[in-house]
């Protein structure tokens, strides 16, 4: 032993492991392994100072703040009741939103096709010229496929 006061031994008490670069935990102010410096490793009695969470709403991603002895389900729950964007019966997105300008079709597409010639908006079905008798300009000799 050349160095006997070098390093210092594990404060957990399951472990007591000599250590040459022990962590120093800053709330609690022990010494510790590398096994056992964090909070939930050694149980820190003092870690609900220092580990702040903040709480987010399940509907509406927006981060809630609390205030400090607040639960924060409480707090959570008072927001999806009152102050929360999102309300599943009020606005629905559609996705489908292109409808076909061919005279009798009612299909709707997600993208829009807007014909080259006549600047229709079509189906995928009728997207070319010759399937949506386009009168802009003189048909092709070849009906598309």
């Amino acid at each position: 032993m050349e160095f006997p006061d070098l390093g210092k031994h594990c404060s957990e008490k399951t472990c007591k492991q000599l250590d040459f670069l022990p962590v120093k935990c800053d709330m609690c102010k022990q010494d510790f392994c590398k096994d056992h410096f964090t909070y939930a490793a050694h149980k820190c009695p003092c870690a609900f100072q220092k580990d702040v969470q903040v709480p987010v709403c399940p509907l509406c991603n927006i981060p809630i703040p609390i205030k400090k002895g607040q639960v924060p389900d409480v707090v959570v729950g008072d927001h999806m009741d009152r102050d929360c964007g999102y309300h599943p019966g009020k606005k629905k997105e559609k996705i489908f939103t292109y409808r076909c300008s061919k005279e009798g079709c009612k299909k709707k597409e997600m993208l829009q096709m807007v014909c080259a010639q006549c600047h229709g908006n079509f189906c995928i079905q009728h997207r070319h010229p010759l399937d949506h008798s386009c009168t802009h300009r003189s048909r092709p000799t070849i009906k598309a496929g």
